[in-house]
């Protein structure tokens, strides 16, 4: 983790120097004023670009809730349309670069995948023991204190702690559970571990 972060901070300490670089070149080229009068016009036209997406990633995440559906790809929008925004209002080339392509639709649904693949799916599988990918448990939740952690899949017969780890009869799990000729299940119980009462 901490690679990782140095990393990033690494690279957000190289942005700003190689626009800084960038801004020298093209001013050197095209003369001071056309370069400011440049990183003016591209820092609005981006801005109008992402209140233009910011509108209609709103409208399908209204859309999704109304439909009680997860908005997961409008919430990512929303986060790469804040950071374009950020990366827009930073004068400079590079950086009006880096918000484009957050903004631009069909480089920003790339970078959506890429981060919903490798980050936030990863980040909610630990948080939840893989149920974000549709496990299904029987035997209690992940990391159950009762359970010891342990449970089984739909239809796998892991019991719950109150069944004491045989499943039951309709779950075809184990613990004494056979299924005879015609399919039905049967269930062997024990005599001796039953007592009548005559009185």
């Amino acid at each position: 983790m901490r690679i990782r972060a140095r990393y990033v901070i690494a690279l957000l300490l190289l942005i700003p120097l190689a626009d800084a670089v960038f801004l020298v070149f093209v001013a050197d080229r095209i003369g001071g004023v056309t370069t400011v009068a440049l990183v003016v016009l591209t820092g609005l036209i981006g801005m109008l670009l992402v209140r233009a997406e910011g509108r209609h990633t709103v409208r399908r995440l209204q859309e999704k809730l109304a439909s009680a559906q997860i908005p997961t790809a409008e919430l990512l929008d929303g986060g790469l349309l804040i950071a374009a925004g950020a990366f827009l209002l930073t004068p400079g080339l590079v950086t009006d670069a880096i918000g484009f392509l957050l903004a631009v639709p069909p480089t920003r649904y790339p970078v959506r995948a890429l981060l919903d693949r490798y980050v936030l799916t990863p980040y909610i599988d630990r948080k939840t023991g893989g149920l974000a990918t549709g496990v299904a448990w029987t035997g209690g939740f992940p990391g159950d204190d009762r359970t010891g952690g342990v449970g089984g899949a739909a239809g796998s017969g892991a019991g719950g702690p109150d069944r004491g780890g045989s499943g039951g009869a309709a779950s075809g799990g184990a613990g004494g559970g056979r299924t005879d000729g015609s399919g039905e299940d049967v269930v062997d119980v024990d005599p001796d571990d039953y007592t009548v009462d005559e009185g």
